[in-house]
């Protein structure tokens, strides 16, 4: 088979990828027939004749990404060049924390317990997409911080893809574990340098351990020709604290499953977003929320802002279990119209089979406040301004939980940009 001469068959996670690629056969891509693909159609995209492994290595200079790097601070940095490692723009570690390649720990004896205790373990099974990541990944990051660590800088993961290799399917795999009382603020972004069409298929699986703390940052704002579904699976034991934002701005089709599974008691969870398009683009957020113990927290909160002919989908499941009393759950999404051609659809959703629990969800569609716009007209701001200034209060306070202030300035200034609302340079 083509795939396994392009894979060690060596490594002790050969089964793992032999047994996926059959469920992968079994199940095919999602269709729209799949309740949880309702509103999303892969359909489009499969029709490009995508590669799979890239066939060389690609040189790209600093100065033609810097721009998408946090490059204000200093952080640790794993970079992909379709597919490829860069080491030439990368800044790993294995000073106190391991920051490398997820290849080197799939391997290598040293991370072998650490594989065989957490790799591909939440993921799940019957997921046809990540079970193709599972069959077919080469490359990703490895983020481990041992007991009680605090990462002293932020960890950036990003992917560029270029046109020299012709359409392609990118399925990155990324696996990060902070054990006890460890510390982690982790950036990702997948970028397109110039327009052409490819396909990134994203798996990160997520352990946080008793009283660990992990913030992670997605922003998303690509070009339209490039797609994106991005599966996140977060397992955490008690009193850990993972937050998880995600920024999606642009690109042809996004779809982001968020997937929480609450192992422990006192766990605090959070999901918030916020999704701006325009044009004829496409944002599918699918969340759950699986409450297995008593006396945990969860925090939704998801913003949308739709133009022109695009597309919004938010599907969000909190499921509490019987034995998870004393859960607070909470979910909301709020959406604004600008045009009459765009399209939200949303579905909030509880499942309760506890009876001492304060849980919550919500969702409005509207269109900006008349009244608030007049207001600012009435004060000289043009039509346009006073817009963009309306949809940009109602969706920056979602930065309010970012820990990073470089990260938190620079997405500021990019909402700002998206909505016309001149603040300065964007990311």
């Amino acid at each position: 088979m083509a795939f396994e001469e392009q894979l060690d068959l060596s490594s002790t996670v050969h089964e793992i990828r032999t047994n996926s690629l059959k469920q992968f056969e079994a199940l095919g891509f999602p269709t729209k027939k799949d309740e949880a693909w309702k509103y999303t159609s892969l359909a489009k995209l499969l029709k490009n004749d995508y590669s799979i492994f890239p066939k060389k290595e690609t040189t790209t200079e600093l100065k033609d990404v810097k721009k998408y790097f946090l490059y204000d601070i200093d952080t640790y940095k794993v970079v992909f060049i379709d597919g490829i490692y860069s080491p030439f723009l990368s800044d790993t570690t294995h000073d106190g924390i391991d920051v490398c390649l997820l290849s080197a720990a799939l391997t290598k004896d040293k991370y072998k317990g650490t594989i065989e205790t957490y790799f591909n373990t939440i993921a799940k099974k019957d997921d046809s997409l990540t079970a193709l990541n599972t069959a077919f990944t080469k490359e990703g990051a490895y983020i481990y911080i041992p007991k009680s660590v605090v990462a002293e800088k932020p960890i950036q993961i990003l992917h560029f893809s270029t046109s020299e290799q012709g359409p392609m399917l990118l399925q990155p795999r990324n696996l990060i574990v902070a054990e006890e009382n460890a510390q982690v603020q982790i950036f990702e972004r997948h970028q397109s340098l110039v327009p052409h069409q490819v396909l990134t298929n994203a798996v990160t699986e997520i352990f946080a351990a008793e009283n660990a703390i992990v913030d992670y940052y997605k922003v998303q704002n690509d070009l339209d020709e490039a797609s994106l579904i991005d599966n996140t699976y977060v397992a955490q034991k008690g009193k850990s604290h993972v937050s998880v934002h995600t920024f999606s701005f642009g690109g042809q089709l996004i779809r982001n499953n968020l997937n929480f599974y609450q192992k422990g008691e006192y766990i605090d969870s959070t999901m918030k977003g916020i999704t701006i398009i325009g044009d004829r683009q496409h944002v599918d957020h699918y969340t759950l929320v699986d409450h297995a113990q008593p006396n945990c927290e969860s925090h939704q909160d998801y913003k949308g802002i739709y133009a022109d002919k695009s597309v919004g989908v938010f599907n969000g499941k909190i499921y509490v279990n019987q034995i998870a009393q004393k859960t607070n759950a909470f979910q909301k999404n709020n959406n604004i119209l600008l045009d009459n051609t765009a399209t939200i659809n949303t579905k909030p959703q509880l499942e309760i089979f506890a009876d001492d629990v304060k849980c919550s969800h919500g969702c409005t569609i509207g269109q900006l406040d008349e009244d608030a716009l007049f207001y600012l007209r009435s004060r000289g701001i043009p039509k346009r301004e006073a817009k963009g200034l309306l949809t940009y209060a109602f969706a920056n306070n979602v930065l309010e939980s970012v820990k990073i202030p470089a990260l938190k300035l620079r997405i500021n200034k990019l909402i700002a940009d998206k909505l016309g609302v001149s603040i300065g340079h964007d990311l």
